[in-house]
Order: structure tokens, then sequence, then C-alpha cells
């Protein structure tokens, strides 16, 4: 990880300890900053850093973070396509598409980074950690930008695919637009009164008793925002840990994914004008002996 002094208009900073204690001892304490200074774990330009450098501001630090163990994920990451451009992988469930909070290491990127020896690949775009499917990732640096305006533009027909229970009381199908407010440190995002910012397209595909194998259309990309969607319809996605009810259930527990698939991903290449359509090879495990269309 790399650092780069601030300007310190106050002159509180003293030395570059003084900086690092104030900047990390909220997350790891100031014993634990000492620590890794008299471990020679900072270092900068000159080398490694005791800590009682004068302070300079623009000033850059390295260091290594320390990872808590992760609970390793047992399932493969596919690949669907890969070029010079771009890959596209199939994540499975419980996997995180990028590094965030916990997950560090067992995130699709790490792994795709490590076995397809491509230091610099990035995501296009991101897929929610219980949600399994396609996801983009860009193989050169100069070409992310292009492939992340895709997503930001609304320009790729992304579609989904359900196992929610059945309610023939619930016309479809619809188009479901709503405000979708997800606040951080809060595990469910909630709709609410104001000017849409999430739309949906919820089409039934096919009925099995009790249960229904649903087509959903996202026109914009909100957290959450398609099983939001269905639990305001009454028709919670099967396996559905935030919504309605929290559950909360331990890392380690993959018997129950989530019933929520990336399927398809259409776009028009922006690099070479070609139409790309890629399509999952995962199945949802409710619907998995039956057809799936």
């Amino acid at each position: 990880m790399r650092v780069r002094l601030p300007a310190d208009p106050g002159g509180v900073w003293g030395t570059v300890r003084d900086h690092l204690v104030d900047r990390f001892q909220g997350a790891i304490g100031a014993g634990r900053v000492d620590a890794m200074l008299g471990a020679g774990r900072f270092v900068g330009v000159d080398g490694v850093l005791s800590g009682g450098e004068a302070y300079a501001a623009g000033r850059y630090v390295w260091f290594h973070r320390d990872f808590a163990p992760e609970v390793p994920v047992p399932f493969e990451v596919g690949i669907i396509h890969r070029d010079e451009r771009i890959v596209i992988a199939d994540k499975p469930h419980f996997l995180a598409t990028t590094p965030r909070g916990r997950h560090i290491t067992e995130t699709a990127l790490a792994r795709l980074r490590r076995d397809l020896g491509l230091p610099a690949l990035q995501p296009a775009h991101r897929l929610d950690r219980l949600t399994a499917g396609l996801a983009l990732f860009v193989v050169r640096p100069e070409d992310r930008g292009a492939y992340q305006n895709l997503f930001g533009e609304r320009r790729v027909r992304k579609e989904y695919e359900a196992v929610a229970p059945y309610d023939g009381a619930v016309a479809l199908p619809v188009t479901v637009r709503s405000r979708i407010v997800k606040e951080r440190g809060v595990m469910a995002a909630r709709e609410e009164a104001g000017a849409p910012n999430a739309e949906s397209r919820i089409e039934l595909v096919e009925r099995r008793g009790g249960l229904g194998r649903y087509r959903l259309l996202p026109a914009t990309g909100r957290t959450h925002q398609l099983r939001v969607h269905m639990n305001g319809l009454g028709l919670p996605i099967r396996h559905d840990p935030v919504y309605p009810v929290v559950t909360d259930p331990a890392p380690d527990d993959f018997r129950a994914p989530l019933q929520l698939l990336a399927r398809i991903l259409e776009f028009t290449d922006p690099v070479d004008g070609r139409v790309r359509r890629f399509e999952s090879r995962l199945r949802l495990a409710d619907w998995a002996d039956g057809p799936i269309g």
C-alpha cells in the first residue's frame, strides 16, 4: 500500500511517525504502528523509515497491510472469454469481485490476476459477492476507462435470472421504478420517497409449483437493486440473507447460495465496434434440474 503524506497547515506532525500514528491508530492502534516501524515495515524512496524523519508533505511511504485470515470460497472462477483487452469471468456465489472489507485475497480479481498472470487486470464493474455470473475485467490500464464508461453510461444490456416465490396476484411483467438508498455500514438498502434512481423490468419465465423463474433486466445499477425490487413486489429472491430479514449466516456457510445469476452481458465493444454477447455457463441450484430456456 502506498501513502502520500498530505499538507500539514497546522504543523501538528513533526515526524513521519506522528502522522502514521494519527492516521492509523484508530484501525490498528499506536502500538502496532510503532511495532511496524521497528520491524522496518515502512519504506520511503530512500529506504526503510524509522519514523523519526522530519515530516514532509508529498513524501511517499509504502508498507504491506496485515490481512486477517479469510475463509476460502470453495468454488472456481470460470473463464467465458479472454482476449488481449478483456476477460469475461463466471464468478461463483460467495466470492467478492474486488478486495473490500474483510475480503482481500478471496476475490475474483485476486484469483484472476494470479491464475492468468495478469497483474494489471482491473474490473470494469462490480457484481455483488452473493450474486453469481458474468463480470467483465480489463487487461490493459489504457482500456479500462472505455469499458467502465459502458457501464456508467448504461450501454450494457444486463440480463439476470432469479428463483423466487410464485404469486399469481403479482401482475407481471412489470417495470419497477423507485428511489433506493444504501447507507455505509448498514447491510440492507431501503426504498424511500423521492425521484426514482433505480429501474428494473421483472418478467416471469416459468412456474414450478410455488416457485417461479424470473428474468430481471436492470436499467440502472444501484446496490442490491434487483434484490430490493423483488422483495418490494413480495417476491424475495430465494436464500437472500438480507431481504426481507437480515439473517447474517456464518462466513463458511455455503449451503444456500442466493438464487440470483448475472446471465447475459451484451454491448458494443468501445475499441473495435463489434457487438459482443456473453452468456454464463452457471445454473441456479434451485432450478438446475429443470429447463433453463
